[in-house]
Order: C-alpha cells, then sequence, then structure tokens
C-alpha cells in the first residue's frame, strides 16, 4: 500500500511537471526583441545617484535580468523576496536596462494606491532622469507616466500620450493600463507587482500591446515568500529569482499579540504606545478587516480589485461568523480613536473606496512627515497599504482583529514599519482564546520575522487551498495525494525528470500513455492554474 500510494503521488508530480515543462519550452519558442543595456546610458546615471549601495543579492538577480533580457525570446521570470528587501530597486533596474535599448517599460499595480506609490518612488529615485525633455530635466533621461482609473481628463489625455509616442520610457498603472485605448510605442518589458491579483486575460492583454509578431519580457514580482516547491508547482513555467537578504540600515521588527479580553489593559497601553512614538516625532498605522460605512463586508472593496481589502480571510474564519461580531472598520473606529485614546493626534483614514485624488493626499499628508501643517500622525487603514507603501518615519502598527487575516498577509502588513532607522513594532489585536487556531497562528508570526517559514506555516493553515487553481482560502486542495510541502524530493525529481522528457520529445509523440494524462489535466478544471503565467 505504501509504495502504491508513493508512486501515485511522483505520477501527480511528474505529469504536472510535464506540462509546465512544456509551457517552459513554448515560451521559449515565442520572439522577443533582445534589450541589450548600454554603458553609459540611463541605467549607468541611475546607479550612479543611488544614494545607498546594492545588496549582493540586488546585483545577482541583476545580472539574472540582463541576461533574460538579452535573449531573443520573452523573459518569463518570478521576482520574490522578504519585505523590504528592495524587489523594486531591481525592477527598476530592469526597466532602465530596457528604456536604454530604445523600449518601453511597463509597471502594472493592482490598487491606485500601490500605483501612485511606485510611480513617485520611481520618480524620487531618478530625480532628474524621470523629466526627460521638460524644464529642469536631464537631456538623457525619460518620463514616468502615471495612468488609472480615475485620472482627469487632462492628465489621463497626457500619460496615454506620452505612452503612445515613446516619451515616456516607463509607464506605472493599474488594470487602466489593459483598456484598448492604451497603446505603447515600443513596449519592450511588462513587470507585474502582486502578479496574484491580475488573471491570466488582463497579463494576457498588457503583454499584446507590445506589437505585431514580438512578446515582451515579463517580469512578475511578489512580496510573499514562496516555499521552494509551492514554485516549482504554482509557479512552475517560471524560472525564479529570490531576494532574501534585506538592505543595511534596515531596523528589526518587534511583534507581540495583544488579548484586551484577557489583559484590558494591554490594549490601552497600545494606544499609549502610538502617542509616545507620535511624541517622538514618529508616525503609527492602525488596520482594520473592513472599510464600515453600514455596508456589507463584501462591499469593503477597492474599486478596482475586490480582493485588495481584506484579501483571503483566514482559514479558520469559515462557518465562524455567526458566532462572531463583524469584523472592526476603519470609519467607525477612526473617530472613536479621534475622540478617546488618541484625542489631539492628527488621525487620517485610507481605504479603497476613496476617491483617488483623496488617497493621493491622505498618503502625501503621511509620508511627508509630521514637521507639514497638513500631516496625519496616525493613519487608519485597510490593508491597502499592505505592499508597496514605504513610510520609513511610521514605526508602529496595531493590527485589529488581526486573527481575521491570514499568516503572510500580516508578514506583509508589519513589513510597513521599521522602514527607516528606528525599530518598528507591530501589536496584534485578537479577541480569539488561548489555545485557538487563530491565536496559535498569530503567535508564530509574533515569534519569527522569517517570511519563508510563515510561508509554509500559512500553506499548512490552509489545508494547502486550491494549490492548482485561483482559490486562495484553502477550503480543499486540487492535489489528490501529492504535497507540496511534505513531498518536496518527490517533486524536485519530478521536475528534473519531466525537464529530461520534455527537451528529448517536446510533443510527447513517443509517449502515448503520458500524452493522455496531460491532455486530461490540461482539460481539467485546474486549467487556470496551467495559464498562470
Amino acid at each position: 500500500m505504501k509504495k502504491g500510494r508513493e508512486r501515485l503521488r511522483w505520477d501527480e508530480a511528474f505529469v504536472l511537471q510535464v506540462v509546465l515543462a512544456q509551457r517552459r519550452l513554448e515560451a521559449r519558442a515565442l520572439p522577443a526583441t533582445p534589450r541589450r543595456g548600454q554603458s553609459g546610458g540611463l541605467l549607468a546615471a541611475f546607479d550612479a545617484r543611488l544614494p545607498f549601495e546594492l545588496t549582493a543579492g540586488q546585483l545577482a538577480v541583476g545580472a539574472e535580468l540582463a541576461a533574460d533580457l538579452a535573449e531573443p525570446h520573452p523573459m518569463h521570470r518570478l521576482l520574490q523576496g522578504e519585505v523590504g528587501s528592495g524587489k523594486t530597486v531591481c525592477a527598476l533596474r530592469a526597466m532602465l536596462a530596457v528604456v536604454d535599448a530604445g523600449g518601453q517599460a511597463a509597471l502594472l499595480a493592482p490598487t491606485e494606491v500601490l500605483a501612485s506609490q511606485h510611480a513617485r518612488s520611481i520618480r524620487a529615485l531618478l530625480g532628474p532622469l524621470a523629466a526627460g525633455g521638460q524644464l529642469g530635466g536631464s537631456s538623457d533621461g525619460t518620463r514616468v507616466a502615471l495612468l488609472t482609473g480615475s485620472l482627469g481628463a487632462k492628465a489621463r489625455r497626457e500619460a496615454l500620450l506620452d505612452a503612445a509616442s515613446g516619451a515616456a520610457g516607463i509607464v506605472v498603472g493599474t488594470h487602466a493600463l489593459l483598456q484598448e485605448r492604451v497603446q505603447f510605442a515600443d513596449l519592450g518589458l511588462v513587470v507585474v507587482d502582486e502578479q496574484h491579483r491580475f488573471g491570466v486575460e488582463q497579463r494576457a492583454a498588457l503583454a499584446s500591446k507590445s506589437g505585431e509578431g514580438t512578446r515582451p519580457h515579463v517580469l512578475v514580482m511578489t512580496a510573499t515568500p514562496i516555499p521552494r516547491t509551492v514554485a516549482m508547482t504554482v509557479f512552475g513555467d517560471l524560472e525564479v529569482s529570490t531576494l532574501a537578504e534585506l538592505p543595511q540600515g534596515r531596523s528589526p521588527i518587534a511583534t507581540h499579540v495583544v488579548a484586551p479580553l484577557e489583559q484590558p489593559a494591554h490594549l490601552s497601553r497600545a494606544w499609549a504606545r502610538i502617542r509616545e512614538e507620535v511624541s517622538h516625532g514618529q508616525q503609527a498605522y492602525v488596520v482594520c478587516p473592513r472599510i464600515g460605512d453600514g455596508a456589507q463586508v463584501e462591499a469593503d472593496s477597492d474599486e478596482e480589485n475586490p480582493e485588495v481589502e481584506g484579501g483571503p480571510r483566514a482559514p479558520d474564519s469559515e462557518g465562524a461568523d455567526e458566532a462572531r461580531r463583524p469584523p472592526l472598520a476603519v470609519l467607525d473606529l477612526a473617530p472613536l480613536l479621534e475622540g478617546g485614546p488618541l484625542a489631539g493626534l492628527r488621525v487620517g483614514v485610507l481605504h479603497g473606496r476613496l476617491p483617488a485624488d483623496d488617497k493621493d493626499d491622505v498618503m502625501r499628508r503621511f509620508a511627508a512627515g509630521v514637521a507639514q501643517p497638513d500631516a496625519i500622525d496616525v493613519l487608519v487603514a485597510t490593508t491597502v497599504i499592505e505592499v508597496g507603501v514605504d513610510v520609513p518615519n511610521a514605526t508602529v502598527m496595531v493590527v485589529m482583529d488581526a486573527d481575521r487575516f491570514g499568516v503572510s498577509q500580516l508578514h506583509q502588513l508589519r513589513g510597513r514599519v521599521g522602514r527607516g532607522s528606528a525599530p518598528g513594532l507591530c501589536l496584534l489585536v485578537t479577541e480569539s482564546p488561548a489555545g485557538s487556531p487563530a491565536r496559535e497562528r498569530l503567535l508564530a508570526v509574533a515569534g519569527s520575522t522569517d517570511g519563508f517559514e510563515l510561508s509554509r506555516i500559512d500553506l499548512q493553515a490552509r489545508r494547502e487551498g486550491d494549490v492548482l487553481g485561483a482559490t486562495q482560502s484553502g477550503r480543499r486542495s486540487s492535489l489528490r495525494l501529492l504535497s507540496v510541502l511534505r513531498d518536496e524530493d518527490v517533486i524536485v525529481a519530478a521536475r528534473d525528470a519531466a525537464g529530461e522528457v520534455v527537451a528529448a520529445d517536446p510533443t510527447l509523440a513517443n509517449h502515448a500513455a503520458l500524452a493522455q494524462a496531460v491532455a486530461a489535466l490540461v482539460d481539467d478544471e485546474q486549467a487556470d492554474f496551467l495559464e498562470k503565467s
């Protein structure tokens, strides 16, 4: 019986890896314009003005990306890394290499907040290099255009013109980039941030804008560390680069679980700690699971991406909603804090349903620091701040109803603090009882800052989820006998064996039974997964 199960696990892993090996081979057969960097160009000028040294990991990833971009077939690479490991700088260096080679790069972000943050960060890093052809700009520079769904008519026309004419070497945007009217002069690289939030058709729509007969190079990024075997299955048709090293000077983050039902004074102490940090010139986040204002939880979603605000629910919250109070909401909690424990502090609100101009204004005021007259000391927000938001002056985060979030999501959230020279503090507030699975998950987050370790815990908690499909909540697993955590050796060996078979017989003409098994898998309900990249 044991040998039979082992064989079935091998068969399942092998057939899957054969499909992925075929996908990799098909991708290499597609044509793409090689984008070789040039000495003395934008990339060199950018590197020269960087205020910090690139880590060894960033340099290694840069070399991998440069090699891929120089090939006559499209790059398909996943860049993953710890929170704050510098993935955006790696992507920007690749984009500048493409601009040096005469092409354009598009950066696709899941929310307007993140897209705007990326545009601001890129412009700040490039300085005059981001104002090509404009007063005060570098003669060798380019432009960075921002295109989102809620842009005003004039700003939208300018962004569309800069993209179509090629004046903008870098175009940052949300789903608005996918619209038919958005055209590029020569799209050479597509960077997809937080790729799991985009569907197959959306990524394909952007890739199709590169022109007749060629495909753009594609780099997808995720700030959620992925266990090795998950990368070989869920992202098995991508080459994978990993950034594990944090830049020098990054401060440690301490994480503690706060249980107010057991120790009411601890929550009072959390608010007092925020006041202390603000009195020392620092800033803080308070995160809630939903927006509020009397709407249903399902309605509390970002206007461009319904999954963003809540994200995947914690695995043990299923079926328990009737016995629990509704999740705390931003619009309910913010006034209570302003009139209570945080009275006298400047409290701002941020969520996905705010108009784009209001979001930008809130983020500008929060990012500007406490010295500005309209500054924000404490930002009460949904998970719209989960990724990409970089405010080095923020040192404290209080996550309300933390048990409503997944392990990896909490790891992402706390990565918003401790990004400067001062140490960070994350407080996970929960009413889940001691000893419950929810409390144990929170203790795991508090006990480790290793995102790769936490991603394994998250996967176990979700019972591996629909590993091959779009489901993230973990109510079932599409793998029958194979476990991406337990069967690492099987998956690694199957990947190697599948690569050899497909290299020798790409169409499986001499492997009739295997070809039939592959066809059945492709036709199965998991086909969505097999198109992930």
